[in-house]
């Protein structure tokens, strides 16, 4: 599925974060350093991305689209959702493509970082999966659920247990909502805040699991069939987002990528490839 050259990723648990990066779909002609000038079309543009969907999103357009349209892109795979956001912020990559918009309205404000958003291109529906139950109403008293333990991620899956009824948040919990801020839980049930790329693997592990699309579909978890439980697309705030430092918005090569992630062409393939796990956000 993706030809790629191992690199590593590296967290500091105290000190800092060490960027460690895989390369995916790159070649001789495409290494470079990144941080490029802007306005220099005849470097690669770095991206870091999360490997599913957005790095195959990316190797499609590279393979497909960017020659023709004179870019050179580079896309590096990344599994955590902080590595991203510091590589653009200290120049390690020149744009990132794994994030919606509150999740780096959270992180700026969070790390002090001026990171913004170019263009939206897809959502990626995010799910409840069991292992244990065929749906929601099926989950016993004092069933364990797990979501994601970052800010706009758990009260983005918490609003999706509110919206099914399972729980009951207080007035204006919002996106930043956690399970603090739940005032209603008829089921009593206990709750598991996991790092989200952790949640596939801890889904036999508890009743439930709340998982993003990503993680979901890189674990092979089928949204559109497996969830029991899924957003709905209509008015939703998360689309995915490609992203660069503030400044950076102006550099062509990163105006000739939002162009072709917009492209018909690359909508068909979402379409195609995704079968509605993940949904163009043009």
């Amino acid at each position: 599925m993706r030809n790629a050259i191992k690199l590593t990723t590296t967290l500091l648990a105290a000190g800092g974060l060490a960027l460690g990066l895989t390369a995916c779909g790159s070649d001789s002609s495409s290494s470079t350093s990144a941080g490029s000038p802007a306005g220099s079309s005849d470097k690669a543009l770095v991206v870091a991305a999360s490997p599913t969907p957005h790095a195959l999103i990316l190797t499609y357009v590279k393979d497909h689209l960017a020659a023709k349209a004179g870019l050179k892109l580079e896309i590096k795979e990344v599994t955590d959702y902080v590595t991203p956001n510091t590589a653009v912020q200290d120049g390690s990559a020149d744009a990132n493509f794994f994030q919606h918009q509150p999740y780096l309205d959270d992180f700026n404000k969070q790390h002090g970082t001026d990171i913004v958003s170019v263009e939206p291109v897809h959502l990626e529906p995010l799910g409840v999966y069991s292992k244990k139950v065929k749906s929601l109403a099926e989950l016993p008293s004092g069933a364990t659920v797990a979501v994601p333990n970052d800010a706009t991620n758990e009260g983005r899956a918490l609003k999706l247990l509110a919206d099914n009824n399972v729980i009951t948040l207080k007035d204006g919990a919002g996106t930043t909502a956690t399970v603090r801020d739940i005032t209603g839980n008829p089921k009593n049930l206990k709750w598991k805040e996991l790092e989200a790329a952790q949640l596939p693997r801890a889904l036999a592990d508890v009743d439930a699991a709340v998982i993003n699309g990503n993680y979901a579909l890189d674990s092979g978890l089928k949204p559109a069939t497996d969830a029991i439980a899924v957003e709905k697309a209509e008015g939703n705030p998360y689309a995915n987002i490609l992203a660069v430092k503030k400044g950076k918005e102006s550099d062509p090569r990163v105006k000739k990528l939002a162009e072709l992630l917009h492209s018909p062409e690359v909508k068909k393939y979402i379409e195609d490839t995704f079968n509605g796990s993940v949904i163009p956000a043009f």
